[in-house]
């Protein structure tokens, strides 16, 4: 009988992964208020999920105030955030398990009211998003135009990563994810519908993307190359984004991250709708992961509406090397168990994703408490 591709151990840069199942970087909006604290109700969350050798990408984390987007997400620029993240750290490292941080800045998609001092939200142009957001107290507003960062601006949001990734490694994560996907500001920079700019990060692909490899090399040169990722959302129009030619956009990116030789590569398949509750995919939407792993020439991530059986597939053709599960590992804090087992699925209630209290973050219960057996 051949092996499970889903249970092949790996090394992913400096993270050796006894299996292939990560959970996804996923916003659930619930540390301490006031001062987005990661509290005890995240790390027995994050625990359920730890598993020997497995990966976990915690949730986006904001890098600085500028950086926050949405009411009761974490951040990672204040003593009292690090600590709080060292009780998740411990929760996941006493199983056996790694995590990395995702950090974040939401750019557009803020709103005045959990800016410093009430100020407009930046972005690198000043074009607003389309829709509605949150403000601070969880009430739905339509965006606000954005205030475009000066270019003696920027090397301060490239000094925050920095400092957050330092802060993680303080906290005792394995290393962090450069959030540069979903139209967020280093994605914001990237795409030409968003970025408008005239200077030397804006106009040639070369330009807009040299704030995400100013980043990388920054945090490469104070922690280390091997313990960071990228996360990238080629094709995406969440949060309003496109770009005039995606693939020479992200051929480049992927390309020039590959000389840097960073951890990994985390890539979003174009093809799902994370809104959708049907998993269907789009059979027309392109095939990020074959492409981009290719140029990238390292181990790559795949994200996107992914099945067992669908993500056995990816790997076994070498399309990726791991596979990343969001929802299902919401309602599933033993997925990599459940997956091994063939064992049923829970169901999860989206009505709990956002914000709230236990409910529907650490009461999905296990196996062992369904009386299934996960032998």
């Amino acid at each position: 009988m051949s092996k499970d591709p889903l249970f092949i151990p790996i090394r992913i840069g400096a993270l050796a992964l006894e299996h292939r199942i990560v959970m996804a970087p996923l916003t659930r909006m619930r540390s301490r208020q006031p001062g987005d604290v990661p509290q005890a109700l995240n790390a027995t969350y994050y625990g359920q999920r730890a598993s020997q050798g497995g990966l976990i990408i915690a949730e986006a984390t904001d890098v600085s105030q500028q950086a926050r987007g949405y009411p009761g997400a974490p951040g990672v620029h204040s003593a009292e955030q690090i600590a709080g993240w060292r009780l998740v750290t411990d929760a996941v490292h006493a199983k056996g398990g790694l995590i990395v941080l995702q950090i974040w800045h939401t750019g557009r998609i803020s709103h005045s009211s959990m800016q410093p001092g009430g100020a407009r939200p930046v972005a690198p142009s000043a074009e607003p998003a389309p829709g509605n957001h949150l403000d601070a107290h969880f009430n739905p507003v339509p965006f606000e135009e954005p205030r475009a960062l000066t270019l003696d601006e920027i090397p301060g949001i490239v000094a925050q990563f920095r400092q957050a990734a330092l802060n993680a490694r303080e906290a005792g994560f394995d290393g962090v994810e450069i959030h540069s996907a979903n139209g967020y500001l280093i994605d914001q920079f990237l795409q030409d519908g968003t970025n408008r700019r005239t200077d030397r990060y804006g106009g040639a692909i070369e330009n807009r993307a040299r704030l995400l490899l100013e980043i990388v090399d920054a945090i490469a040169a104070a922690w280390s190359a091997d313990r960071i990722g990228v996360r990238l959302s080629p094709w995406g129009s969440f949060n309003g984004m496109k770009d005039s030619d995606p693939g020479a956009l992200f051929d480049y990116v992927t390309s020039q991250l590959g000389e840097r030789h960073p951890a990994y590569i985390h890539v979003v398949e174009p093809r799902a709708d994370q809104n959708s509750d049907t998993n269907a995919l789009d059979p027309d939407a392109p095939d990020a992961a074959s492409r981009f792993k290719m140029r990238f020439g390292g181990p790559l991530i795949a994200a996107g509406g992914f099945t067992a059986e669908t993500a056995r597939k990816v790997i076994a053709r070498g399309d990726a090397d791991a596979v990343a599960f969001g929802r299902q590992f919401i309602a599933n804090p033993d997925l990599p168990e459940r997956i091994r087992a063939g064992a049923s699925l829970n169901s999860y209630d989206r009505s709990t994703f956002y914000g709230g209290d236990a409910r529907g973050y650490i009461d999905y219960p296990a196996l062992e408490s369904q009386g299934q057996d996960a032998a």
